[in-house]
């Protein structure tokens, strides 16, 4: 008999779905493992106001599978235009989870990022004031800084003046990549925590570039180095409830990836749920995976627990090569063609 593994249903703290015809494959593809999911708002245009995140909202719940119960919890685009008055409205409503910043130019759709974070202090104290998160794409843009330690100079130049200037405020540093980012969220005390994405757990930079470079496994913030990846899987196994499940699962057609300038983002919403099973039973941690997966998240957002369950199998299947994106297009999952050991189970 298969081995089995049941546990409440997990929360994807970090996912993109994109717009439009698109929603109808990247919904499905979350769905399937995950109750609930934070939205990710850089969208063109962006997710700046609560009218249009009530709307993108529904919009991805017309996208559901019949069957599915998966609920999304929406986020706002910070700019350099929010307001404290934008701020009160995404407190008073009961869709609206957090705010995400974005340093202008630093990943996909982020060219309406803030430019300044110091110019929007009434902003950030009103948010701590309502208790309302801020979700953190921890990267400088500064062009003269290497891309490979943009994490750690966020952390030196933004994330500690912050931290230092209105510690109250909910913090989450999302997606990272370092072991300088480890220790940092360690040290904090209070509402701080960090998303960990299933393919900086299995990937380090030498898989990106030994041997021909691969794009699909290209992203931002971009793998790093073995002692970082170690870093990683030894926090989100630790059982410290500061580190919690984050995909950032982002989906690109295929031929924006396979270009001469290639789209950032890993599209692992497929075979999330079944890689960080990998990595914990891996590690003998696997006790520990119900926590990293549906409770973390849920108390840093105060929220209740799941009580539904999701099940994996112990069961070899081979991840498909490609995936319909609609309009002709394809989307190529992460481990496309490769055999994993679990498996989601349906039915």
């Amino acid at each position: 008999m298969a081995l089995t593994l049941t546990i409440r249903a997990p929360d994807d703290a970090h996912l993109h779905l994109r717009d439009g015809t698109s929603l109808m494959y990247t919904v499905a593809a979350s769905a399937k493992s995950f109750k609930r999911a934070v939205v990710m708002p850089n969208l063109v245009p962006p997710i700046t106001c609560v009218d249009t995140a009530h709307a993108y909202r529904e919009r991805i719940q017309q996208a559901c599978p019949p069957s599915s119960s998966f609920t999304p919890l929406m986020t706002l685009y910070l700019t350099d235009q929010t307001t404290p008055e934008i701020i009160d409205a995404a407190a008073a409503s009961k869709h609206i989870l957090a705010i995400k910043l974005y340093p202008a130019g630093a990943t996909t759709n982020a060219h309406a990022g803030v430019t300044r974070l110091d110019l929007l202090m009434p902003v950030l104290e009103r948010m701590a004031e309502h208790q309302l998160p801020l979700l953190m794409h921890g990267e400088v843009t500064d062009p003269d800084v290497d891309i490979f330690d943009r994490e750690a100079v966020f952390i030196e130049r933004v994330l500690q003046p912050l931290r230092q200037a209105i510690p109250e405020l909910p913090l989450v540093m999302e997606h990272i990549t370092t072991a300088d980012a480890v220790a940092f969220c360690q040290a904090q005390a209070g509402r701080f925590a960090a998303t960990v994405t299933p393919h900086h757990l299995i990937y380090q930079r030498n898989d990106m570039l030994v041997g021909g470079i691969r794009p699909h496994l290209y992203c931002l913030p971009i793998l790093k180095r073995r002692v970082d990846q170690d870093a990683l899987v030894r926090a989100v196994i630790s059982g410290d409830p500061r580190f919690f499940l984050g995909t950032d699962s982002a989906p690109h057609a295929r031929h924006s990836k396979e270009s001469a300038c290639g789209c950032a983002g890993v599209f692992n919403a497929p075979v999330a749920m079944e890689v960080y099973t990998h990595v914990f039973e891996e590690h003998n941690a696997l006790d520990r995976l119900e926590n990293f997966c549906s409770r973390y998240a849920a108390e840093f957002y105060q929220l209740p627990c799941n009580t539904d369950t999701l099940t994996l199998v112990r069961e070899p299947w081979i991840v498909p090569g490609q995936m319909d994106y609609g309009n002709q297009d394809t989307l190529i999952p992460m481990l496309a063609g490769q055999q994993l050991n679990w498996k989601v189970h349906h039915g």
